[in-house]
């Protein structure tokens, strides 16, 4: 899997002759990357004398969320969350004020109120704010999280995971759970690589069923437990084939609860389901940037839709890719 860059891209997953079943579908740099690109459209706001920022709004990416058609980007050198606004075709920003200001935003979440958690792992806590990006309050406090790089939140908000990644020296690798109200319930895991255990676990992600899967990075394997942190099953090897991971940095389930895991090695991601089989690897890593060519992998987001969302560090980008359904997959070949 090392980087190539004798093509132009790719725009569908699997590859015709087969059924597709993933289409690249936009690249969100820019204001204008949400609007309408057709040419009656284009047209329109010409003649309306409208012009789109074009100024890229992302410095360092790394983690994604999306739902409702908003999607957030955590971006840590501007200390802030960019907001792509698809319905309203605006982009704002978040985390910029007090008291809901944010130092180095590395992880987000979801639930189903369309509450957003950020994980700040210079603060050592995590923020919540709610659908209209107004601060609500924080969970967990420095004393208790040495370095969360993850959060992951059940569809409630009843359960929220904080994933501490800590130092490399540190034995405290691990999750601690808190109730919605901030109030801690649990801590999972330990140092370690038997089942259970963590070494550089850095990011989460909670499937439909309320399955916790963590990344847990340092052992090449992603690990699911169930909702009060009891082990449950594990997949994953280090490698550099299919189904293995090099630098995974990222996970993700959409609701018919497949695993995505991001691979900065790769420059891809990979789809598995549930009991950890492939399904389909998406992208890979090259030095153009192309559909479906990465530089830096980093988070990965899926929302409601089944559309999957990957962060790019180096092309400064997050690609959009659109799950398609039978009707249409079959139109495309």
């Amino acid at each position: 899997m090392n980087p190539r860059d004798d093509d132009d891209g790719e725009r569908l997953w699997p590859k015709p002759p087969e059924l597709p079943r993933y289409a690249w579908e936009a690249d969100l740099r820019t204001a204008a990357d949400i609007f309408e690109d057709s040419d009656d459209a284009r047209r329109r706001r010409l003649l309306a004398g409208e012009r789109l920022p074009t100024e890229r709004v992302l410095e360092k990416p790394a983690a994604v969320a999306a739902r409702d058609g908003r999607i957030y980007v955590a971006d840590t050198v501007q200390r802030r969350i960019v907001v792509f606004d698809v319905p309203r075709r605006r982009v704002f920003a978040m985390g910029l004020r007090a008291p809901g200001t944010l130092a180095k935003p590395t992880a987000l979440a979801i639930d189903a109120q369309r509450q957003l958690y950020v994980a700040d792992s210079t603060l050592r806590k995590v923020f919540v704010y709610d659908a209209l990006g107004l601060y609500q309050r924080t969970i967990g406090e420095p004393a208790a999280l040495l370095r969360p790089t993850g959060v992951a939140v059940d569809a409630a908000g009843e359960r929220v995971y904080v994933v501490d990644r800590a130092d490399n020296d540190s034995e405290r690798h691990r999750v601690l759970a808190y109730a919605g109200d901030g109030r801690l319930l649990a801590e999972i895991g330990s140092r370690g690589s038997a089942p259970g255990q963590f070494n550089i676990p850095v990011q989460a992600a909670v499937a439909p069923d309320g399955t916790l899967w963590v990344l847990d990075a340092g052992n090449f394997r992603a690990q699911a437990f169930d909702r009060d942190g009891q082990f449950l099953r594990a997949f994953g090897q280090v490698g550099d084939g299919l189904g293995q991971f090099a630098r995974p940095r990222g996970i993700a389930c959409d609701n018919e609860g497949n695993v995505y895991v991001s691979d900065a090695g790769f420059g891809n991601v990979q789809v598995f389901d549930s009991q950890g089989r492939l399904l389909i690897a998406l992208g890979r890593a090259s030095r153009k940037d192309k559909p479906g060519r990465y530089g830096l992998v980093q988070g990965v987001g899926v929302d409601e839709t089944g559309r999957v969302y990957i962060v790019d560090q180096l092309f400064n980008k997050v690609e959009v890719l659109r799950r398609l359904g039978e009707t249409e997959a079959r139109a495309l070949l």
